[in-house]
């Protein structure tokens, strides 16, 4: 009689990747570390600054270990992300400068569309970076 467990019949096997897989490998991914990294463009790896290779392009693999970072998609959801934190923080400025100055359209796009443009720009590979971070945590 042998140790080993035959798989029930009709089941697949478990992939190479998934054989002898414990609790500990899960573990060896926490998402804080990896969101934060993602957020300053690093690698959520090894923590080094090679996750883009453009402003919002994600390098091929980090330079740096190694890490394969071509299959990650972050999609639409930076983008999302953005225009909400964007527009909440829009909003207040928005109604505040009307009720204390009451100027006029011109001053609210003048004032306010260099505000959204940066702020949108600055934030977007950020955003990009920690959701990268998140789906590399995830695996």
């Amino acid at each position: 009689m042998t140790d080993q467990v035959e798989p029930m019949p009709g089941s697949q096997p478990a992939p190479p990747a998934m054989r002898g897989a414990t609790l500990d490998d899960e573990a060896a991914r926490p998402l804080q570390p990896a969101l934060l990294r993602g957020w300053r463009g690093a690698c959520p790896r090894c923590g080094q600054k090679t996750l883009f290779s453009g402003y919002l392009e994600i390098a091929h693999e980090c330079s740096n270990c190694g890490e394969a970072l071509h299959h990650h998609r972050a999609d639409d959801l930076p983008a999302w992300i953005t225009m909400i934190l964007v527009g909440h923080a829009l909003v207040p400025l928005l109604l505040g400068l009307e009720n204390a100055f009451e100027p006029a359209l011109w001053v609210h796009v003048a004032i306010l569309a260099p505000f959204v443009i940066g702020a949108s720009l600055w934030l977007l590979p950020r955003v990009k970076g920690a959701v990268v971070g998140m789906q590399w945590a995830w695996r």
